[in-house]
């Protein structure tokens, strides 16, 4: 049995659909609406914790005091576009974890560290130093443990998309972790290869 899952050719359209509320726009215009979005969450009385995947949109989040408070993990690959990023503010993590993770697939055993990670509660950088972070998103909303008083939001970088069945614009896209959203994630790990 593969210890990898990979996503099958024709199914890799479905894959490139914003999972959530896409905010479309350059980095500056997008933050500005994401926080407006969360301070919205903070005034109808919800506990905000966020979760992010991709480097780009975590070096934002980390730009803003508001946005980094609520910061439970990042997964990082220090990569963007093929070009080294580095995410700069570690010593406000509790905790580093490196690990490997296949470009265009999932490390099965992603779905157990992230389970221990979201558990943990500890604020935590997942640093993928060989492969890529993108695929994480989805056992990340699997390991999410749903609660009516606390909004757990994924946050992930959209790039452009041209080659999809529609033209997707570049922005965040923000995940909304619901058991709608988790059924949804369940059938795309489903037809992972």
């Amino acid at each position: 049995m593969n210890e990898n899952l990979k996503i099958p050719p024709n199914e890799r359209h479905k894959f490139s659909q914003p999972l959530g509320k896409l905010y479309a726009g350059t980095r500056e215009e997008t933050i500005v609406e994401v926080k407006n979005a969360i301070k919205e969450y903070i005034k109808k009385g919800f506990k905000v914790s966020v979760y992010l995947v991709g480097d780009i949109v975590t070096q934002d989040f980390l730009a803003s005091n508001f946005l980094k408070s609520l910061i439970s993990l990042c997964i990082v690959d220090e990569k963007t576009q093929r070009s080294q990023i580095k995410i700069a503010i570690e010593e406000f993590f509790e905790e580093i974890i490196e690990f490997e993770n296949p470009e265009g697939g999932i490390k099965k055993e992603s779905f157990k560290l992230l389970n221990d990670i979201v558990k943990s509660k500890k604020r935590t950088l997942l640093k993928v130093i060989n492969g890529e972070e993108d695929l994480l998103v989805l056992p990340l909303v699997l390991s999410i443990v749903l609660n009516d008083k606390i909004k757990n939001l994924v946050f992930y970088g959209q790039p452009p998309l041209t080659d999809s069945k529609k033209t997707i614009p570049e922005g965040i896209v923000m995940v909304d972790v619901e058991k709608k959203i988790q059924k949804v994630v369940d059938k795309f790990v489903g037809i992972m290869m």
